[in-house]
């Protein structure tokens, strides 16, 4: 596998791989990663798609990127997915899956287009009081002090964070400010989460770091992602003939290794097929591709009268790499992102508006009419002096193809979980649908009188606790994720967002689990394509902060890059808000 950047190598063909008519693809997992993996297999490596099995242990595909009406309760929508413009191997991936909306258009195409007619931004990003709009909107509020920390995380070694805490390199001064603010609610990080993930996550983010505040930096579906993204890539892949294995849980897989030769190879897995035990034996032609550890694992749906339950018992997806991790040390640490319930959990809401009462609320604080079809809130809109750090989002309605007109399906989550609410008097993790609506109605400034009817008779609200959203946040060590394709692997590989990438890329993103499906295909079969590169724009930075200080007089200075003065500098970077940072922290 080999990392290109361009479009000499995006736009060739490559050709077929030797001998991969005779092999056969078992994938373990039928989410992002296991579906672009299936895709990739087709399309870059000419394999039939009639020698690709996915195994998915529910009878549901599409994993995290889910959306679903249940009758009984309304809509369900765990998460939502905010994409830009720079996921490079999405956008490979979705320019060959066809619309389900436009004939002729690929995916690609319809969400290129929808954001070009209607781009996102916000006009409101955060309320405080019931519902007035921050006074600091906008801006980061970030001392002196905080610069100077944020400044030295950006710069610092990768190696010198490992298993640190966020608030381990920063202090209470970066914590009180509006871009901790901004960046913890958007991202959902906490202070005890990996000091290396934010590193990763502000290099490859800093281009948009202009955009943090309103949201224009984001882009998303025309509605819930199970419908945009996961419905026209399952129908594509049907078409090329992929057989899916539904109510199918992989529960080990057995490993042989030659130490002469340096070589590892899956030998076999053991399968629970609809509760009949099979053991799949793999031969030298057989692939086996493997999403190991799960942010949605154990999830648990309440209804508008009943809360969600925190299901803290055997999680299929974690139990299955805790036992192939015990066979190799190369194959990673589950335990360090999964025995923390406490710091790992968030709970997430989907309301569902029945009437015209509450999107007037909705309205005043978006700015927006919701009914539109166009973007709403942009964003999530963050209640800033909630107790539960609560977060609301509208996108685009309807959000669901047959979601009735006068409906709006709003997406709710909070941060903090254990902390008694301002209204219910609850935590968020006790409280039922119609409560958390009550919560909601109270932030939003509905007058106190009418919360209670509004929230009884004008929603209904599907509360979901996910206790592993954020396990790939915590604090880490380089080698407690497997590597994609592990040094000596003949025929497996490890795909989703607990895969080490051989890129600089961040996790929790729809780009990272098509990534790893990208790199484990093209490295097992050879394909004659390069992988595209991470897009940052982190080289430029660094070359300005290597010059700053020699440049400080305007004479020139010789660095890795180029000879650059003074005024080049000023004129590349003087609108940039990375600037006003360093300068700012005297850095610059």
């Amino acid at each position: 596998m080999q990392l290109t950047a361009g479009n000499y190598e995006a736009f060739a063909q490559p050709r077929k791989p030797e001998g991969v008519e005779t092999k056969t693809a078992h994938i373990v997992g039928g989410g992002l990663a296991g579906l672009a993996t299936a895709g990739f297999l087709i399309r870059d490596g000419r394999m039939d798609g009639s020698r690709i099995t996915i195994y998915e242990k529910s009878r549901l595909l599409g994993g995290a990127l889910d959306g679903i009406e249940r009758p009984e309760k309304g809509f369900v929508i765990r998460g939502g997915r905010e994409m830009e413009n720079h996921f490079e191997t999405l956008w490979d991936l979705f320019r060959s899956i066809p619309s389900l909306e436009i004939e002729g258009a690929s995916v690609l195409d319809e969400f290129y287009w929808l954001n070009k007619d209607d781009p996102n931004y916000s006009l409101c990003r955060a309320t405080y009081e019931q519902g007035k709009s921050c006074p600091t909107n906008g801006k980061f509020t970030l001392s002196n002090k905080a610069q100077k920390e944020l400044m030295k995380i950006f710069l610092a070694d990768t190696d010198s964070l490992q298993d640190k805490r966020i608030d381990e390199v920063f202090s209470s001064e970066f914590f009180s400010s509006n871009f901790w603010m901004y960046w913890r609610t958007m991202f959902a990080f906490e202070t005890w989460h990996s000091a290396l993930e934010m590193k990763l996550y502000l290099h490859r983010f800093i281009h948009h770091i202009d955009g943090l505040p309103d949201f224009s930096a984001l882009k998303f579906t025309k509605y819930n992602q199970y419908e945009s993204l996961t419905l026209p890539l399952v129908k594509w892949l049907s078409e090329q003939g992929v057989q899916f294995s539904y109510d199918s849980e992989v529960t080990d897989v057995d490993f042989a290794n030659d130490p002469h030769k340096g070589t590892k190879r899956a030998v076999s897995f053991n399968l629970l097929d609809h509760q009949q035990k099979r053991v799949i034996n793999l031969s030298d032609d057989d692939l086996l591709f493997l999403t190991i550890g799960s942010l949605v694992d154990n999830s648990d749906e309440g209804d508008h009268h009943t809360p969600a339950q925190l299901n803290k018992g055997p999680a299929p997806a974690w139990d299955l790499w805790k036992k192939i991790a015990l066979k190799d040390p190369s194959f990673g640490r589950p335990e360090v992102f999964c025995s923390n319930i406490d710091q790992t959990k968030w709970e997430s809401a989907t309301i569902t508006t029945l009437d015209e009462r509450i999107p007037r609320y909705i309205e005043k604080i978006s700015h927006r009419n919701p009914y539109s079809g166009r973007v709403v809130t942009g964003g999530i809109v963050t209640a800033t002096d909630s107790s539960w750090l609560l977060s609301w989002t509208v996108n685009r309605q309807p959000h669901f193809k047959n979601q009735p007109k006068d409906q709006i399906v709003v997406w709710f989550y909070g941060l903090y979980n254990d902390v008694p609410g301002d209204y219910v008097g609850k935590t968020l993790q006790e409280s039922t649908g119609e409560e958390i609506v009550q919560e909601w109605l109270y932030h939003m400034g509905v007058p106190e009188d009418e919360i209670a009817e509004l929230a009884a008779t004008g929603a209904q609200c599907v509360p979901v606790m996910m206790p592993y959203v954020t396990s790939f946040f915590m604090p880490r060590k380089h080698t407690d994720r497997p590597a994609v394709v592990p040094d000596g692997s003949k025929n497996f590989a490890f795909i989703g967002q607990f895969a080490q990438s051989a890129t600089r890329d961040c996790i929790f993103t729809t780009e990272y689990s098509v990534r790893t499906a990208m790199e484990s295909v093209y490295s097992l079969l050879g394909i004659e394509r390069g992988v595209p590169e991470v897009y940052n724009s982190t080289f430029d930075v660094r070359v300005l902060l290597g010059a700053a200080h020699s440049l400080a007089d305007g004479q020139k200075a010789k660095l890795p890059g180029g000879h650059f003065s003074k005024g080049w500098l000023d004129r590349k970077f003087k609108h940039t808000e990375i600037v006003r940072l360093l300068k700012e922290s005297e850095l610059l």
